[in-house]
């Protein structure tokens, strides 16, 4: 492991702490899915897995993860008191690889496509990383099917990441990922493991493509936020500051009324180590979403 931080190649340090990411999601508690399915979308087709009963709560996953490798540790807790629905974007995990274009506005609109297939008029979303960009753009398209929206350690736009981060991906190979448990997980539950190149590439240029929610219209967001951020997560704070700001934090509390949307920054945590703190998120989840 020492030998992967020498290189100071953000790709190898993105893989080792997938690595740490996953052995810690193996040792979680496992509880099987009331339901699953597939939801019909948009010309593709999206796995889903239902936990629970209670007011619906919607998962949205980090990029080239699976249900199981993002929120595995949460979903014990979480489906106690609500009925959670997990969702497997296009080409990830048990949704079929797709020629379709990918981007954050279909994503949200499969999102909206999964609700009404399960006949959901409304509920709480949280998404991480590619999730959370996943889950402003859905709170922006489609406002009236949204309570309560989480964003754990996103943003709406690529320059909210920063720059390290967005380099990065300039940079990602397909068979780098080859031999790392990416690709042991993928081949474990998807439809058709001969997709892998497929799927690899198209997460590529999707994830090389520039994005931006717009300002305006995080502004117009009714719904309350909760955002969850670790303190060293690859977010530009200043652009998160700015983000909390529009949607009416960042006052002084004392002197006018609290806001309804709350900021919390996990002190030493990384994008992927803030994850595995899960009674700390679970508690924030908890709390807000009550």
């Amino acid at each position: 492991m020492r030998n992967l931080f020498k290189t100071h190649n953000p790709l190898r340090t993105i893989l080792l702490i997938t690595i740490m990411f996953m052995a810690s999601a193996s040792n979680s508690q496992q509880i099987k899915p009331s339901s699953s399915g597939y939801a019909p979308v948009n010309g593709a087709s999206i796995y889903y897995e239902i936990y629970g009963e209670g007011r619906p709560l919607i998962l949205l996953h980090g990029a080239f993860y699976t249900i199981d490798m993002n929120w595995s540790e949460l979903i014990p807790g979480l489906s106690k008191t609500r009925k959670v629905i997990a969702i497997e974007m296009q080409g990830h995990g048990h949704s079929p690889f797709s020629d379709r274009e990918l981007s954050i506005t279909t994503f949200a609109s499969d999102v909206e496509k999964v609700m009404d297939h399960l006949k959901i008029d409304s509920a709480d979303v949280a998404g991480f990383s590619m999730g959370g960009s996943v889950a402003y753009q859905f709170a922006v398209q489609s406002p009236g099917r949204l309570r309560n929206l989480v964003i754990i350690s996103s943003t709406y736009k690529t320059s909210g990441w920063l720059p390290i981060v967005n380099d990065a991906f300039k940079d990602f190979k397909p068979e780098f990922f080859d031999d790392s448990p990416l690709k042991t997980t993928y081949d474990a539950v998807a439809p058709d493991k001969t997709k892998w190149r497929k799927f690899l590439e198209q997460m590529f240029v999707f994830a090389k493509e520039p994005f931006n929610v717009g300002d305006s219209n995080i502004a117009k967001i009714t719904a309350p936020v909760l955002i969850i951020s670790g303190d060293n997560d690859g977010t530009d704070k200043i652009e998160l500051m700015k983000t909390y700001q529009l949607l009416g934090g960042g006052v002084t509390a004392d002197l006018q009324p609290m806001p309804k949307s709350q900021l919390a920054i996990v002190p030493s945590q990384g994008h992927v180590s803030l994850m595995m703190q899960t009674e700390t998120i679970l508690g924030y989840l908890k709390n807000f979403l009550k």
